[in-house]
């Protein structure tokens, strides 16, 4: 911060010349566009004796303010002899626009030392950034001073409850506004798709007579954020429609969305759309890019966006390392990570969530077990939750199941359900009843059990063939109101996505995809497959479990895909549960009959299929 005493420009006098007017000064200070400019226009004032007229300084702090030189405005603002309520109401409002907040509380006390009364500006300015405690404190003022049926003064009120998460009191100033702006609408918009409750945001959105940008990017990304990013989608195609100009928030959520349902297509026609449609491919945009392609499959299309960003930061490189971990190419993450500790690009804790990752995926447990050392010896980071799910993932993976346990039991800080989970979940995976009976009771005994420990319990039961235990998990689940998230399977075709449920059949071309599925088993019989009867966790006959196998919802996604693409066509399918061992081994074979790539993303990772082997090496 400058003192009040130094000068702003320089101020030593030249020859006298005849002022220029009040007029023309206040257009130049207003077309400044760089700090160079109004310096310049400023040191006209000063050598004119014109800096203390009450216009042209108050043009110059807002203009300061506006070209980020804050320091310069606050200088100004120093010197100004008993500044009015729009001086005021100006410092308020800049330091407000940089998230100074309690900058513009102080500056707002400060006012109301000074007797100055704030007006309805004063009070729009300052509750810009306000969190909800002082936010209540000027409420009353509002009421106190006739302020709160003000417009701008209500919308700000809701902003300030929006912004808490104050889904109640917003609704109740909003409803008893005169009448509602777009600013007021979209901020109880906002409101609404913040919480998730995006159905009463799409209300009031559709209700609208004028929307921007900003109304459309709310309701965009409340699609994203809050798991239908089918929604997302079609709303953009919508604002298309409507004519409204995307901008880089629009593109951010939109990304997000196409990565959630593995959208390919439609995430390189966005990556198209950005690059024709003078939207930057900034550090921001291409993490976002790199995200939706490592999600969406395409690990070289990931590649190629992180290698053209110019100024990597530190989540560029994580979002990479991420990518290559999630698709099984543990020393490709490793490889990045080093490259990235060379160029002194220093690791987060997010760098080591990829890299732990790695190491789990690819069976590295000694490189794990040192790389989780290192993060505080040698990078002064403290492990965190995620962290020691990692290293719990990568124990577990092993079949080191004792040593995981025991390694959870050692912990700094408490296990979570989803730590908890993985152990859960190897003990099914690896046949170790006795530990998760041992780990289930335990958690049922501290309350710690959530619906993932029922399933787990039961599924182990199940692959046991303890019928009489799976009963009694299942017992306890239908008590406990729990119900077992079904599996889906989705694939996108021509910029559609299509979903597949087990046995589904509401595709209109269900006939077809059933057909292709009996061909599929003439295909595997021949080439000596045996269905793998043991992963149906019911209690079933040999013949049923097999017809329970066929129509499970990842083959059912690969038979769509087979007669909805051209021949040599990579299939490209996401899973909301982990793949199961039958599917994995028949992926194996349709890749190698059809001379197909198919790669599958399950709840865990990728999986790239090609001539009748996958990237995981089994391992999974």
């Amino acid at each position: 911060m400058i003192s009040s005493t130094t000068p702003l420009v320089n101020t030593t006098p030249t020859h006298r010349q005849h002022p220029p007017s009040i007029d023309r000064l206040t257009f130049l200070v207003d077309k400044s566009k760089s700090i160079n400019h109004l310096l310049q226009t400023h040191a006209l004032l000063l050598r004119h004796g014109l800096h203390h007229h009450p216009i042209l300084n108050f043009k110059l702090q807002r203009s300061y303010a506006s070209l980020g030189r804050l320091d310069y405005t606050v200088a100004l603002f120093q010197r100004t002899h008993n500044p009015s309520v729009f001086f005021w109401t100006s410092i308020i409002h800049s330091h407000a626009q940089c998230g100074l907040h309690d900058l513009a509380l102080m500056y707002y006390t400060q006012m109301l030392t000074n007797g100055v009364e704030p007006n309805c500006f004063t009070f729009s300015a300052v509750m810009k950034t306000c969190p909800l405690r002082p936010g209540k404190a000027l409420h009353s003022q509002t009421i106190k001073l006739g302020f709160d049926s003000d417009l701008y003064v209500r919308t700000g009120l809701v902003d300030v409850y929006e912004r808490a998460g104050d889904v109640v009191s917003a609704r109740q100033l909003f409803d008893t506004m005169p009448e509602k702006s777009l600013v007021s609408l979209t901020a109880m918009i906002t409101c609404y798709a913040k919480r998730g409750e995006v159905e009463e945001a799409r209300v009031l959105f559709d209700g609208m007579e004028e929307r921007d940008v900003v109304c459309w990017n709310v309701m965009i990304d409340g699609y994203a954020q809050h798991g239908m990013p089918n929604e997302a989608l079609l709303l953009f195609r919508k604002m298309l429609v409507a004519k409204i100009k995307p901008n880089e928030l629009t593109v951010l959520s939109l990304l997000s969305a196409c990565g959630q349902l593995g959208a390919l297509e439609s995430g390189r026609w966005l990556h198209s759309y950005i690059e024709n449609n003078g939207i930057q491919v900034n550090a921001h945009v291409g993490t976002a890019l790199i995200d939706m392609y490592n999600k969406c499959g395409s690990l070289d299309d990931a590649r190629l966006v992180f290698d053209m960003i110019d100024e990597k930061d530190v989540v560029a490189w994580n979002s990479m390392i991420v990518g290559y971990a999630m698709h099984g190419f543990s020393r490709d993450a490793l490889q990045l990570f080093h490259e990235m500790c060379r160029l002194s690009c220093q690791p987060t804790a997010i760098t080591f969530i990829g890299v732990l990752s790695a190491c789990a995926y690819g069976g590295l447990v000694s490189e794990g077990r040192a790389f989780f050392s290192s993060m505080k010896d040698e990078y002064g980071i403290e492990p965190k939750i995620e962290h020691y799910g990692c290293m719990v993932n990568l124990l577990s993976r092993a079949g080191q199941l004792e040593e995981a346990y025991e390694f959870v039991q050692n912990m700094k800080i408490d296990p979570d359900p989803v730590l908890w989970g993985t152990l859960l979940g190897a003990c099914r995976l690896h046949g170790n009843i006795t530990l998760g009976e041992e780990i289930a009771e335990f958690l049922l005994g501290q309350n710690l059990a959530n619906s993932g420990t029922f399933i787990l319990l039961s599924n182990i039961y199940a692959a046991a063939g303890n019928w009489d235990g799976v009963a009694r998990v299942r017992t306890l689940m239908k008590h406990s109101g729990i119900q077992k998230e079904p599996g889906c399977s989705s694939i996108e075709v021509d910029n559609k996505v299509h979903e597949f449920l087990a046995g589904d059949r509401r595709s209109p071309r269900s006939k077809e995809i059933y057909m292709m599925i009996k061909e599929m088993n003439q295909w595997l019989k021949a080439h000596g497959y045996t269905p793998q009867i043991d992963t149906v966790l019911h209690d079933l006959g040999e013949r049923e479990k097999e017809q329970s196998l066929e129509v499970h919802s990842e083959k059912l996604a690969i038979a769509f895909g087979l007669i909805s693409t051209q021949p040599g066509t990579t299939i490209k399918i996401v899973k909301n549960l982990r793949v199961c061992s039958d599917c994995h081994a028949v992926t194996k074979l349709i890749s190698k009959i059809t001379g197909r790539k198919i790669v599958m993303r399950d709840r865990n990772r990728f999986h790239h299929f090609a001539n009748g082997s996958c990237s995981c090496g089994d391992y999974w």
